[in-house]
């Protein structure tokens, strides 16, 4: 874990709603000099906290308006199995997260999708043709209520 103090904190904090901002900005917000701000956002992005920048994009806009989570459940919790199928699993473009689970399933899919008839798809074509599976289940999101995009900086 990597201490930040309030300053690393203010950064992150600023970077998270404004990815685009200008160290110039920044460095005005968080009240440093444009060249300590700038060290720091280094020193964040060198040791990994920042892992990087990105755009957000309108799952509407983007035809993807329907997000299904889907639990998938593997023949075996082999380590070769894991590895397998995590493999794999990186190469479905409708995949946004998966997460190794504990408890009655082994691994949680976030799917985006433009509908059922390509969810279908993706279920038949991908889902149940991924190594070693032996149980998919899906749930449909009716809509979404909370979606975070900043993660807490203590």
């Amino acid at each position: 874990m990597v201490k930040l103090d309030r300053y690393d904190r203010a950064i992150v904090r600023t970077l998270q709603q404004n990815g685009r901002i200008t160290n110039s900005e920044l460095a005005q917000q968080v009240s440093l000099s444009e060249s300590a701000c700038l060290r720091r956002v280094r020193a964040l992005e060198e040791c990994g906290f920042i892992e990087g920048y990105t755009a957000l994009i309108n799952q509407q806009r983007a035809g993807c308006p329907v997000s299904v989570f889907v639990t998938i459940t593997l023949e075996r919790q082999e380590q070769a199995f894991l590895m397998e199928f995590e493999q794999a699993v990186r190469q479905v473009p409708e995949v946004m997260e998966c997460y190794l689970m504990s408890g009655e399933y082994d691994y949680l899919l976030r799917v985006v999708l433009a509908d059922t008839a390509d969810f279908e798809r993706l279920h038949s074509q991908h889902l149940t043709r991924l190594p070693h599976v032996a149980r998919v289940q899906s749930r449909f999101a009716l809509r979404t209520v909370q979606k975070a995009r900043e993660v807490p900086v203590r």
